[in-house]
C-alpha cells in the first residue's frame, strides 16, 4: 500500500468517527451562560482532574504538560480538550463515568466562547 493510499484511509476513518475540532463549532450567536465559575470548573473536577490535576497520583498515561487546575491552564488547551471530550467528540475521559451528550455540548459551547 502507498503512503498516500494510506494516509487517506487514515484521515477518512477519522472524519468517520466524527470528530470535529474547536474550529468546527462556533460560539452561539447569544454566547452561553456557562463560566468557569459555574460550569467549567466542576466540569474539570468531575471528569478530567483524576488525570489532568496537578496532584494526581495515577495519571493513567496523560501527558504532563496537560494540567487544568486553573481556568488559564483550561483556557491554554482548549482546542484539545474540544478534540477530545466536547460535542460528538467523546475519547476522554476514558470511562465509565463518562459526561453525558448535554454536559458534553455545554462544554463545547463554553470552551468556543473563550471559556470565560
Amino acid at each position: 500500500m502507498t503512503r498516500t493510499l494510506l494516509l487517506a484511509l487514515l484521515a477518512g476513518a477519522t472524519l468517520s468517527c466524527g470528530y470535529e475540532s474547536i474550529s468546527d463549532h462556533p460560539c452561539p450567536p447569544g454566547g452561553t451562560t456557562a463560566t468557569y465559575a459555574n460550569f467549567g470548573r466542576d466540569f474539570m473536577n468531575r471528569y478530567c482532574q483524576s488525570c489532568h490535576g496537578s496532584d494526581a497520583t495515577d495519571r493513567a498515561g496523560a501527558p504532563g504538560d496537560f494540567i487544568f487546575d486553573t481556568q488559564d491552564q483550561v483556557r491554554r488547551h482548549a482546542a484539545r480538550i474540544y478534540a477530545r471530550s466536547a460535542a460528538s467528540n467523546d475519547s476522554m475521559p476514558p470511562g465509565p463515568d463518562d459526561p453525558p451528550r448535554a454536559e458534553r455540548d455545554r462544554l463545547a459551547d463554553w470552551l468556543a466562547c473563550g471559556t470565560n
